[in-house]
């Protein structure tokens, strides 16, 4: 199978109690980022009420458009280490 077929499987993420744990930890990371991103763009939209806030608030726009550019990384990268830790689970089968 190749690599591009292998990840975003959702049997990896159940393939044994350390997948489980990564893909635990993995979804809080996502999930702390969201609210992160989603903060950053809620103070950015108060601030731009005043124009004295203009500068700042368009920072907030930044980082929170940063964070959101982290959740399809994080997700790729999480994938990327259940397709790893598949590959290793298995090497012992395959050379048994």
């Amino acid at each position: 199978m190749s690599f591009w077929r292998g990840i975003f499987r959702h049997e990896r993420r159940e393939a044994s109690p350390a997948t489980r744990r990564l893909y635990a930890r993995f979804e809080i990371a996502h999930t702390i980022v969201d609210f992160s991103a989603a903060l950053c763009f809620i103070i950015g939209s108060i601030m731009f009420f005043s124009e004295a806030w203009m500068t700042p608030a368009t920072w907030f726009f930044t980082v929170g458009s940063f964070l959101f550019a982290m959740k399809p990384t994080l997700r790729l990268w999480r994938e990327i280490k259940l397709y790893r830790m598949g590959k290793t689970d298995t090497l012992a089968d395959r050379w048994g």
